[in-house]
């Protein structure tokens, strides 16, 4: 189920996008430089491709709210947080800046004889 949902609303994205790539620029980019009002441009607000983007991102907003609700139940989309996989059982690092045998300890250079375990 959420892989047919997934798919839909990668759809609706594309489709979204070309949608507002094909709607007529009104100039004045973020409201510079005068840009004028809809009463002195000959568009009129409500034509087919806005209704359509409206539509389209009222959809994209459902199939957001879809996929987020069927990733948090057991079984669909994993079942919860990602945090929730850590293995608790893990020694915490110590609490000195000594020798604790972090990470960096352990990586060695390609070819270097291993240092012996302790």
């Amino acid at each position: 189920m959420s892989t047919l949902v997934l798919v839909v609303h990668l759809m609706i994205c594309i489709a979204l996008i070309v949608v507002v790539l094909l709607q007529r620029s009104e100039g004045g980019a973020l409201g510079i430089g005068g840009g004028g009002s809809a009463k002195m441009s000959g568009r009129r607000p409500g034509d087919g491709l806005t209704r359509l983007t409206t539509v389209l991102a009222a959809i994209f907003f459902g199939t957001s709210i879809l996929l987020t609700i069927l990733a948090g139940q057991p079984g669909v989309g994993g079942g919860g947080s990602i945090l929730d996989q850590i293995d608790r059982g893990a020694p915490a690092a110590p609490a000195s800046g000594g020798t604790g045998g972090g990470i960096l300890d352990q990586i060695q250079p390609p070819g270097a004889p291993s240092a012996p375990a302790e």
